[in-house]
Order: C-alpha cells, then sequence, then structure tokens
C-alpha cells in the first residue's frame, strides 16, 4: 500500500472503494481471481453465493477454483466488515468532571495518603492511552511492582469479524449516580454474604442477613438488577444476572437498555454446568472445588488498601478449605470467577453423549440446533472441519481472544472505570475524615455500608482476592465478556430449547454432595445464560466488578459472536440455512 493510502485509511471513517483496494493489491488479484470482478461490496450476501463455476472438473481446475473462492470471500468479506460503522463510543465524562481523576481508574500507578493519583504520573498514562504508542507506555511511572493488564494486545487487528472499535457498549454509570450507588450498595452486600449459603436466597428465607440486604436494594432509586412482577426485589432475585444493552433509541449512545436474560431467574442460583462432573475421554473434570476458607476478607484496612491501589504485590494469601466441596456460597462462585473450566466444561457436557455405565462419566448428549446442516443430509455427518464438536472446540478460544481484545479496549480507550475497591476508599474519607467527594445520598445511607463498617471497622469494600483487581479499568468485565461470547456460540450450534434432565443442586445440610432438583424446567439456553452471568456476577462476588460492567459485557461478548458467526456462516459448503437462537435480552437472532 502507497503511504498516501495508508495515510487515508489513519482517518476516522474512510472507507476504501473496490479501485483503491484492487490497486493496493495489484498483481495478486490479477492473477487469481477468474470469474469477474469482485463482489459489491455492500452486498453482503454474495460472497454466499460464490460458486465453483469456471471449473472444468479436472482436479487441478476444481482445486484452483476453490483457492479463488476463498480468495473472494475473504476480501470481500474484509471490504463488508470495514464498512459497518464505528459507533459513538461517549464515556461518562467523570475523568474530565474532576480534576484529582476520582472517578477514573488509577490504580497501579502512585498515589497519596488518601488514594488520589499522583497527577505527574497520571499524565503519562493519559499520554500512553492517547497515542496508543509502545513508547509511551514504556513511559509511565507505576506505583509498585504489578504491571498495567494489556492494553497494547487490544490494539492487535482482527482478521475475521469486526474490529474492536466497531463494537458499542453504553456509558459507564456515573461516579456521582443513583446506579453507581445501587451497583455499590450491592457490592457491599455481597461482601457481607460471601458466607452465607446460597441456598438462602429464596423467597421463603428467615435468613436475617438476606433479607436485610433485599430491603435495602429495594431502597435504591438507580438499582437495574431482576424485580418481581410488582417491582420488588426478593430475596430470590438478590445477585441475579442482568444484560446492558445500548438504548438504539438514544443517539448519544449513552443511555442503557436492561433485560434479565432468559433462564436466569429460574431455579437454582448456580448453573447446571457448574455442578456437573465433565466428560473428557476417558478422564472427566470434576465439578468438586477447592474452595476458600470462609473469612479471607482483604483490603479493609488503609495500609493494605492503599498499598495495592500503588500497584504493590500483596503481603497475605488466602487460605483453602481442606475439603473438596460443590460450589454453595458466594465466595465459591468468586474463586470459580478466578479461573475455572466454565464453558470447557460445558462443551464438554453439551457434546458427549450420556451413559449408563457408572463407571464413565457421561454428558447431556444435547441435540445440535436444529438449523445443523447434517440433519438433513443423508450421507454424510460433521467432524471438526465444520459443524461437529472439533470444529465448535476450535471457535471458542478463538472468540474469547476477540472479545477481550473489544472488553479491553473500551477499558483503555474509552472508559477506565474506577473499581468498586477504589469507590470504598472515596466512602471511606467522605464517612470518616469528612473528604467532600460527590457520592449518591443512595450509598452513603444504605445499610450495608453502616454492616460494613461494624464488621471490618473502616468504610472500604472487602475484596476476596489479596491483590485486589487487575491493573486496567472496570468497564466492561473480562470475565462477563469471555462466557458471554461462549455461550452465544454454544446456543448456535446446540439446541437450547432442550430440556436438562435430572437436574441437581448441593445439599444444604452438606455441599459434599448433589442432591435433585424439583422446580420449574430448566433448559440447555437458560442455564448457559445462567452461567455467563455466575461467571461474570462472580467478580461482583469477590469485591472487583459492578453489576453494569457484567451486565454491559454480556451484549458486547454476544456483538463479537455474531460478528464472528456472519464470517463463518459465509464459509461453508453444506447447504445451511443461518444460524439461529435466542439474545441474552430474549430476542431471536437469525444470521
Amino acid at each position: 500500500m502507497s503511504k498516501q493510502a495508508e495515510q487515508e485509511d489513519k482517518q476516522v471513517g474512510e472507507r476504501p472503494s473496490r479501485r483503491r483496494f484492487i490497486g493496493s493489491t495489484g498483481s495478486v488479484i490479477v492473477g487469481s481471481v477468474v470469474g469477474g470482478t469482485l463482489g459489491s461490496a455492500g452486498t453482503a450476501s454474495h460472497a454466499a453465493d460464490l460458486d465453483l463455476r469456471g471449473a472444468s472438473g479436472r482436479q487441478g481446475d476444481l482445486d484452483q477454483a476453490l483457492r479463488n473462492k476463498t480468495f473472494r470471500l475473504r476480501t470481500e468479506r474484509a471490504i463488508v466488515n470495514h464498512n459497518v460503522p464505528v459507533p459513538r463510543h461517549p464515556d461518562n465524562d467523570d475523568e474530565e468532571r474532576y480534576p484529582h481523576k476520582i472517578g477514573t481508574d488509577t490504580r497501579g500507578l502512585p498515589h497519596n495518603a488518601r488514594g488520589e493519583v499522583d497527577l505527574a504520573a497520571w499524565a503519562l498514562l493519559k499520554q500512553a492511552v492517547t497515542t496508543r504508542e509502545v513508547a509511551d507506555f514504556e513511559k509511565v511511572q507505576l506505583g509498585g511492582t504489578r504491571k498495567l493488564v494489556n492494553p497494547l494486545g487490544t490494539l492487535a487487528v482482527n482478521l475475521t469479524g469486526l474490529s474492536s472499535v466497531q463494537f458499542a457498549v453504553p456509558s459507564a454509570p456515573a461516579l456521582a449516580s443513583a446506579e453507581r450507588a445501587a451497583d455499590a450498595v450491592e457490592v457491599y452486600w455481597q461482601s457481607l454474604l460471601r458466607d452465607v449459603p446460597l441456598y438462602e436466597y429464596r423467597k421463603d428465607t428467615n435468613h436475617p442477613l438476606v433479607r436485610a440486604a433485599a430491603a435495602d436494594i429495594n431502597r435504591l432509586s438507580g438499582y437495574t438488577g431482576p424485580r418481581d412482577a410488582s417491582g420488588v426485589v426478593t430475596p430470590d432475585l438478590l445477585f441475579r444476572g442482568t444484560a446492558r444493552y445500548v438504548d438504539r433509541a438514544d443517539p448519544t449512545g449513552r443511555s442503557a437498555r436492561h433485560a434479565v436474560p432468559p433462564g436466569v431467574a429460574v431455579g437454582p442460583y448456580i448453573s447446571q454446568f457448574l455442578l456437573l462432573d465433565a466428560p473428557f475421554g476417558t478422564s472427566f473434570i470434576p465439578a468438586l472445588l477447592s474452595t476458600q476458607a470462609p473469612g479471607n476478607d482483604f483490603l479493609t484496612q488503609t495500609a493494605e488498601w492503599l498499598a495495592v491501589q500503588d500497584g504493590k504485590a500483596p503481603t497475605r494469601r488466602i487460605t483453602f478449605d481442606p475439603v473438596r466441596r460443590y460450589l454453595a456460597t458466594g465466595r465459591d462462585l468468586a474463586e470459580v470467577a478466578r479461573g475455572a473450566p466454565g464453558f470447557a466444561s460445558a462443551f464438554q457436557l453439551l457434546s458427549t453423549a450420556t451413559s449408563s455405565d457408572p463407571a464413565r462419566v457421561g454428558g447431556l448428549g444435547t441435540p445440535l440446533n436444529p438449523t445443523n446442516p447434517y440433519l438433513k443430509l443423508r450421507t454424510s455427518t460433521g467432524a471438526a472441519g465444520s459443524f461437529a464438536a472439533g470444529y465448535v472446540q476450535g471457535l471458542l478460544p478463538l472468540a474469547v481472544s476477540r472479545a477481550i481484545r473489544a472488553a479491553y479496549w473500551q477499558k483503555w480507550f474509552v472508559h477506565r472505570t474506577l473499581r468498586p475497591e477504589a469507590y470504598g476508599g472515596l466512602v471511606h474519607q467522605r464517612l470518616s475524615a469528612g473528604v467532600d467527594y460527590p457520592l449518591h445520598a443512595d450509598v452513603l445511607q444504605s445499610d450495608a455500608v453502616a454492616r460494613n463498617l461494624r464488621k471490618f471497622g473502616t468504610h472500604l469494600i472487602s475484596s476476596a482476592y489479596p491483590e485486589g483487581a487487575p491493573l486496567h479499568g472496570s468497564y466492561p468485565g473480562g470475565a462477563s465478556v469471555s462466557a458471554a461470547v461462549q455461550a452465544t456460540l454454544l446456543k448456535a450450534f446446540f439446541d437450547e430449547n432442550a430440556v436438562i434432565a435430572n437436574p441437581v443442586q448441593p445439599d444444604p445440610a452438606d455441599p459434599t454432595r448433589l442432591i435433585p432438583y424439583s422446580g420449574p424446567t430448566l433448559t440447555v439456553g437458560g442455564e448457559l445464560n445462567k452461567l455467563a452471568t455466575n461467571l461474570g456476577v462472580g467478580r461482583n462476588w469477590a469485591g472487583i466488578h459492578w453489576r453494569s460492567d457484567a451486565a454491559a459485557s454480556l451484549a458486547l461478548g454476544e456483538d463479537v459472536a455474531i460478528a464472528l458467526l456472519r464470517d463463518e456462516k459465509l464459509s461453508f459448503k453444506e447447504p445451511f440455512e443461518g444460524f439461529r437462537f435466542t439474545r441474552f435480552d430474549g430476542s431471536t437472532v437469525s444470521l
């Protein structure tokens, strides 16, 4: 490509013409494309009709035709994907609103005794995220030994699907808003309730702390979590996940539209995919966990908290319970969200047949999505090349990397939203030292904050991890976007309406064993949605993320998966009518 063309490509909103695209690749296209020119750059469906025209039937001609079809499809998809415009990326204005950057993620840089960032160090980081140059990131002044998490990786170029900058999320809740206050009150309660068994989250619970949490959250004007038909947050709906979409009715791109994903509020809090042993060939992935011992709470004292804000390595470690058991508390889920098989286990369960042999772990034997072409073809079956287990298994990690790029791009180059631990520092300074930070009354007057002070002696939000949160902004969430993109892919390839037979739940009297669950029917799609929210909200249980982080990541990960599937769909030879599945907001998408 000429220097002039390279310079033009840097201009925002520039779209390459077919003439310049062909000219930039020169003799490669002239020597490779047979049977006509590239299809219309604005016609996404043309590539699906590409065939082996021009082949005479001889082996060599057919091979060349497939090679040419591959080239034509890739170039056409490159143009079609490029022509998807870059959407608005509005932040919440907190970074410009507060001179001392109290509404911005500054962890890992040096701070003063109140936790306010050194502004000279901040200026170096702001320069780096403005220029996006490696040399400027290398000039950033760290406050400790921990490093910033992957700002450069998110600038990688995607060769399939869309660029990271082409996906949108609504603005993060502002520091002084009622929604951020509601996010914070909820995280305070999750901190206080980490060791309360999840079976206590039911409508008829007598657990005083669970009932107090529901009552306190009901009073919040900015709460966006699930409510019952009468608008009440009942104990069984506490901490269930939601999705946060861009509200297309708002041309600014700032406003959010909230939805409870199908199945998330049905049945046990924990997805079946986190409770079942997953078959893995002749072995299996056990669902029994090595769990944290109760009371592993960190960052509740100012010296430890400040050291972690500066990026210093933690000095305390987690202690673990020697008895392995099933996931039964919010603390367990926080540890699972730190890193667990999750969707690897879900895929194995879905794709493996049931077993009648007590010595061999079987799967769910889930039917394929009804659109799968091999349900109609009479003489051939799928394999790792397309549609079968090996093919889907290869898509999952690819999709995760693309979703992380999209989420981290938002974290580093748009929002830079403060983490709960930093917000807790503001609450502590406001209530204990009288510093006039602009926090909403809903959090300052909450029962959760008062109980937190009685338990820990400060207003700091406790963390289940000694190091606190990773060193990048809170919004949107990485664990949640990884879960969302995988849940979407699995719904595209398996029958989401299939009923999960013989569902289970941990025994309240002995969480080292499972007992049958009886209640409303659990479906594959509902439990995949629940798994995605479990893994996202698990980070909230840990004290390192907000509801809005996990919720926005569901919609973002879904969009990343849809972009990949659109490209994949056009690559198949099989007679395929397209992907069809249910989104996290309950609507049906057909690709």
